[in-house]
């Protein structure tokens, strides 16, 4: 009777050791399998910050463009010219915790010198700008030798960007003052020039959009407006062209759009009109 008692209690020994393996089994599968279809680790996600000028009331075009990049599945944030100090200590913070980059700025009036300042603050913090676009600054800056690419649209010949020291990205001045429905006022709103910086930014964030292209609601964080769309604004979600290259044909102009002259500084290239007869080619942009 004895025997048959130690013969039962050892199988029953073995049932519990078995049972406890297929517990650990099954968590155990349960684990590889919550891991197997986790979600990856996050890319950075490229942000445009677009900065407007006096009073937020002269450079609402910047709203406009920001929607626009929006529907293409850009991040853009709208902000006043005097929060670029603050927004650039964010956007370093973001960038170092592999949160956000490319980093873009784009800026009218006020917000086109804000840009350049940016730039060159973060470039003290060591941290990359992919591309800037002024939009009409009220005075010439320095590219700092973190940027990679200047893209200044303006219609004052005064206020052409030029070459930091340490620049050795590209800088091409777009002079559209030869465009009489442009004026410092409109030139933020003109549906060419936004057609100009979407297919610049678009050439730049490749992959690192927001997850899902399209409008987004509005929403205050840190001071910033996410953009949201405005009666007139692109809505089609279609990408735009990459940054125009130009051709160069025989007869030495950069394009049949644009002709290209060199600037003081002998290496930046100033975009302008065709009729500005006197525009000679330096070479592509």
């Amino acid at each position: 009777m004895a025997g048959s008692n130690r013969v039962r209690s050892l199988e029953a020994k073995k049932m519990n050791h078995m049972r406890r393996f297929a517990v650990v089994g099954v968590l155990t599968a349960s684990m590889m399998l919550a891991l197997g279809s986790g979600p990856s680790v996050a890319q950075p996600r490229a942000h445009v910050y677009l900065l407007r000028g006096l009073m937020n009331i002269f450079s609402l075009g910047m709203d406009t463009l920001a929607a626009k990049l929006q529907n293409h599945g850009v991040y853009a944030t709208v902000h006043n010219h005097s929060e670029w100090q603050s927004l650039a200590d964010q956007a370093a913070a973001a960038y170092r915790a592999g949160n956000e980059g490319p980093i873009i700025l784009i800026g009218h009036s006020l917000g086109a010198d804000a840009v350049m300042q940016m730039a060159a603050y973060l470039g003290a913090k060591g941290v990359p700008v992919a591309l800037v676009i002024p939009f009409d600054g009220t005075g010439s800056y320095a590219a700092s030798g973190n940027v990679g690419r200047v893209v200044n649209l303006t219609q004052r010949d005064y206020a052409y960007m030029r070459r930091g020291p340490n620049f050795h990205g590209t800088l091409v001045n777009v002079d559209v003052s030869s465009d009489s429905n442009i004026d410092h006022i409109t030139i933020d709103k003109s549906a060419r020039l936004h057609a100009r910086a979407i297919a610049e930014v678009l050439a730049v964030v490749g992959g690192h959009r927001a997850s899902t292209p399209g409008p987004a609601a509005p929403h205050e964080h840190n001071g910033a407006t996410a953009a949201s769309p405005t009666p007139g604004s692109d809505s089609s979600g279609k990408p735009a062209e990459a940054a125009p290259t130009p051709a160069k044909p025989a007869n030495g102009a950069a394009n049949a759009i644009d002709a290209v002259k060199p600037m003081a500084d002998s290496g930046t290239p100033v975009i302008a009109r065709p009729e500005k007869s006197s525009a000679v080619s330096t070479g592509p942009e």
